[in-house]
């Protein structure tokens, strides 16, 4: 089916819907660089105003990957929930986006809505959304998903301690973790991307941070960020294994080009659940994510990346994650090029995982040869406190020695919780508190003085 808008007494003509969304993406470099993006701004004014007038039916008819040839499509489609679609099932994509800016649009109602909903259809009305209506939607979204403590609750905002090291030192480790805590980061998880991936290697990891949860009562949850198989196999071991972590895509080639499938996902799924772990609840996975993933594997199809990312969503929501990273500047400025380009795809990114029902986080992060600084990356912080992401990332001074990138550090936590009003999850609050980390003033969190030494000479000696 074609598509068609005239501007300026211009007609903009497009082969099918996977071209008018492509075209009505706000301009970045990844999809320049796949050749998908418009040529010029009335070209992108021209789909947009197409896009808006396409109905959210039209979604669930015209597929923008095959079905029979992608089995995220299958997903997507399968799984719909036509009853709870049905309430704006006639509804356009600009009507759509006007009535998720309306009083209708509230908690529960979102809530309700959120399993008839594709990745496309959020993808759709993100593009013709300002800045100001990405952040006023996602704010109305609660996801709360629980393992050993409460993420996502209305006034919370979690933090991964993310103590990486570029030889998985123990110390070195132990060091970071104890930094991250006594600024109250780690109610998100304890997480570590390993310096390398073999599984004694990863056993031993798990063990540390196992030992460090459970001495010291931390109601949080310890994560090695290694390939879902190689998660099995520590299970097999017996290795004290909370979160099942692995990186995701929006399309079945794509998600190849990481040795996974969604057989795989569901067996790390199962063999998690086997673990019995989690004391609040049994959301035990963790998925990352990044626009222009399925671009770099040759694995888009011909479909936009911010389009591409939000169907990662759906293959997330299908294991009930406790966590969801879209690892935002991290692939490079070939696919986000600069700071405005990265501070928009991070709200869109949150927009479409809160939309779906997914409990988003962000690592608000640039590489070193991006057109992007810290400044930047400031300014999405606020604005996503503002938003309402359940969990941001925590690192020693910004800087992440093991994966040489920038993203945000234990002091950038602090800073937007105290400036938003913000608290940790509420169990780790109280462990907080407990432990004279953190005490309460009036209605804001600060850092305690009087650190119990015992506490922290133990840290210290831990590895």
């Amino acid at each position: 089916m074609t598509y068609s808008h005239s501007v300026g007494g211009t007609t903009w003509r497009f082969d099918d819907l996977r071209e008018v969304m492509a075209k009505a993406s706000p301009a970045r470099s990844g999809d320049l660089l796949a050749g998908v993006a418009a040529g010029s701004d009335a070209e992108r004014v021209a789909a947009q105003m197409c896009l808006a007038d396409v109905p959210l039916r039209r979604f669930l008819e015209e597929a923008l990957i095959p079905y029979e040839s992608d089995e995220v499509t299958r997903l997507i489609i399968d799984s719909h929930d036509a009853a709870a679609f049905a309430p704006i099932s006639h509804l356009t994509v600009g009507d759509f986006r006007n009535w998720l800016l309306g009083e209708e649009a509230d908690e529960s109602s979102l809530k309700a809505l959120a399993p008839g909903l594709t990745p496309e259809m959020v993808a759709a009305v993100s593009k013709i959304m300002r800045v100001q209506d990405l952040i006023l939607v996602a704010q109305k979204v609660r996801v709360v998903t629980r393992f050993r403590n409460s993420i996502g609750l209305a006034g919370r905002m979690s933090t991964r301690l993310q103590p990486n090291h570029p030889t998985d030192d123990g110390a070195g480790i132990a060091a970071s973790i104890l930094d991250g805590l006594l600024y109250g980061n780690g109610d998100a998880v304890i997480g570590i991307n390993p310096a390398t991936d073999s599984t004694a290697g990863i056993c031993e990891l798990l063990k540390m941070l196992d030992a460090v949860i459970s001495r010291y009562g931390i109601p949080t949850q310890g994560c090695i960020l290694t390939h879902v198989t190689t998660s099995i196999e520590a299970i097999n071991r017996g290795a004290p294994l909370d979160l099942v972590f692995q990186s995701i895509a929006g399309t079945e080639a794509a998600n190849a080009s990481f040795g996974i499938n969604l057989a795989t996902l569901q067996e790390g799924y199962e063999a998690g659940l086997s673990q019995k772990r989690g004391t609040l609840g049994d959301n035990l996975m963790y998925f990352e994510t990044g626009q222009g993933s399925a671009l770099s594997a040759n694995a888009h199809h011909g479909v936009d990346q911010q389009t591409c990312e939000a169907r990662a969503y759906a293959v997330a929501r299908r294991y009930k994650p406790l966590l969801v990273n879209t690892v935002v500047g991290f692939i490079g400025p070939e696919y986000l090029y600069n700071g405005k380009q990265i501070i928009r795809a991070g709200l869109e990114d949150h927009f479409c995982g809160k939309l779906l029902g997914v409990p988003m986080g962000c690592d608000i992060c640039y590489t070193n040869h991006a057109e992007a600084d810290q400044d930047d990356m400031d300014m999405l912080l606020t604005l996503l406190g503002t938003a309402g992401i359940n969990f941001i990332m925590g690192i020693p001074g910004s800087d992440d020695v093991m994966l040489n990138y920038q993203t945000t550090s234990f002091h950038d936590a602090l800073y937007v919780r105290q400036v938003l009003g913000l608290r940790p999850a509420p169990e780790f609050e109280e462990w907080l508190a407990k432990m004279q980390i953190l005490r309460q003033d009036g209605n804001r969190l600060q850092l305690g003085r009087d650190l119990p030494e015992a506490f922290r000479r133990a840290l210290e000696q831990q590895a």
